[in-house]
């Protein structure tokens, strides 16, 4: 089938282009056990641009992208974020990106395969058509359709749903994490039964939290975290004006604390996020993408002794000296993850939010005359909104709403 939309390929000049392209069905399965079903026909509506897709530009840019194309094909249609509508189900729906033949897809083992529609080995969202596993498209909640249209409010929100997953499951496993870590010499301090002192641990590690980085997703960590630990002590460090927008609907939405890092040095910077937590930290997440990261978190002492390092930041390396490593009984983890369950709750939780509040519009016209310039100078650039999406197919948009 022949689609208009825009594509990834290995090429230094034009690794990304906007133009006519064959969009493929072959059978996909969900999970592991559950029959390959082919996809059903669905129209992209409202799209949002993701870090990944500049990153995927990047590796084009670099002839690094053959393995992330669908089998048989020289090409990737990207995107992975946003609303779809289903006209044989006439309805809305969300897309889960990550299937396979897997038990979870997103904890998959050695012996196992995945794929990402828009992302790895399936083709995404921006294109006026495209194909998807009828089992991976997610309902939305009542009340946002209206005389067949979306709510544009409603829709900017479900730019979120894979990212805010994604914290839900970070969530859960520092949650988890800092319940098994810590649990024992909860109960020694508190003085009860080993199974109070884990929900007790668990609670705890959120004590005194650094979230170093204020993208997005740091973002909706300190949302989330606020929101099922009430009484956390959460800094942002960034780079941000502390008076900027972002700073601003960051700190109204978790009620957090922020450390603007303009320090000369990274020790009088670490010496400041102390002071601001009282202490040293309880759960640090690494979520700037820098070296500084590691540094701030083992050389300059900000992670306390028993304390969680989320390493969340996709590239840089983390190294630690062993010996107070060791004594310090600090825990590192990385995990980038979601499942089914964190979509859907992502779902709802969104609908009830005002993250549409930091998505800016790109006029489709506009970035189809030079998608490459939009990634460059429009999307991912400085000044450019925290989120930029496009409506895609304004036949399904209520922009009143």
């Amino acid at each position: 089938m022949k689609s208009i939309g825009t594509y990834f390929q290995n090429d230094s000049q034009r690794p990304l282009v906007y133009g006519e392209v064959d969009v493929i069905n072959p059978p996909r399965k969900r999970l592991r056990g559950e029959l390959e079903k082919a996809g059903i026909l669905v129209h992209p509506v409202l799209v949002g641009f993701c870090g990944t897709d500049h990153e995927l530009m990047q590796m084009g840019r670099a002839g690094k992208l053959q393995a992330k194309f669908p089998a048989g094909q020289n090409r990737l249609i990207n995107g992975h974020e946003g609303v779809v509508w289903v006209p044989g189900q006439n309805r809305f729906a969300i897309v889960l990106i990550r299937g396979g033949d897997s038990i979870d897809p997103t904890r998959y083992t050695e012996d196992e395969s995945y794929f990402e529609y828009g992302c790895d080995q399936a083709d995404g969202l921006f294109c006026d058509e495209m194909y998807v596993n009828p089992d991976m498209l997610l309902d939305i909640p009542e009340g946002y359709v209206r005389d067949g249209k979306l709510a544009l409010s409603f829709a900017k929100k479900m730019v979120f749903p894979d990212p805010f997953a994604c914290m839900l499951f970070q969530l859960e496993r520092m949650e988890d994490l800092g319940s098994a870590h810590n649990f024992r010499q909860a109960a020694r301090r508190h003085c009860c039964s080993l199974e109070e002192a884990r929900a007790i641990a668990a609670n705890e590690i959120f004590d005194r939290t650094v979230i170093f980085g204020l993208g997005t997703t740091g973002m909706f960590i300190g949302d989330i975290i606020r929101q099922k630990h009430p009484d956390a002590k959460i800094v942002f460090v960034g780079l941000d004006e502390p008076e900027s927008d972002k700073v601003r609907f960051a700190l109204e939405q978790t009620h957090a604390a922020y450390l603007q890092n303009d320090f000369a040095s990274e020790k009088e910077l670490a010496k400041a996020i102390c002071h601001m937590l009282d202490g040293c930290a309880t759960l640090f997440v690494a979520a700037s993408g820098t070296d500084a990261d590691h540094r701030i978190a083992f050389e300059h002492g900000v992670l306390g002794c028993n304390g969680i390092y989320n390493s969340f930041s996709l590239g840089p390396k983390v190294s630690y000296d062993t010996m107070p490593f060791g004594f310090q009984n600090h825990l590192i983890f990385g995990s980038i993850n979601f499942r089914q369950d964190h979509m859907e709750q992502a779902i709802h939780m969104l609908a009830g939010s005002r993250y549409d509040e930091i998505v800016g519009l790109i006029d489709r016209e506009e970035f189809a005359a030079d998608p490459i310039g939009a990634y460059e100078n429009k999307i991912f650039c400085k000044g450019a909104p925290m989120k930029t999406a496009v409506i895609w197919n304004a036949e399904y948009i209520d922009i009143n709403r």
